[in-house]
């Protein structure tokens, strides 16, 4: 299992432009193979801060969602709309059951 996570901090004048280009994101990316989980949430203590976390069954999965020419121009499209460089983190991991 690989998970993401990744960061966008909106100008103030651009975050419902955001929000609505971060949400097609996700719809987009959740029906894409190997796609386990995709959402996009507004930090409780920063308005302009959106968090994204994302479970993909494999690292093929992840990377032929980066490859897309949809991921891509979504990370083109809101380039200009942020004040913040972009955060992105991949991570392997296995579940542990519960004890």
């Amino acid at each position: 299992m690989i998970i993401v996570t990744g960061t966008l901090h909106a100008r103030p004048d651009s975050i419902e432009e955001v929000l609505r280009l971060s949400r097609e994101h996700v719809a987009r990316s959740r029906a894409e193979p190997g796609c386990v989980q995709h959402g996009v949430s507004l930090d409780a203590d920063d308005p302009l801060l959106l968090v994204f976390f994302e479970r993909w069954a494999d690292r093929a999965a992840i990377d032929a969602h980066l490859k897309l020419p949809a991921s891509r121009g979504f990370g083109k499209s809101v380039a200009g709309l942020v004040d913040r460089r972009p955060e992105l983190a991949l991570y392997e991991a296995a579940e542990l059951p519960l004890s």
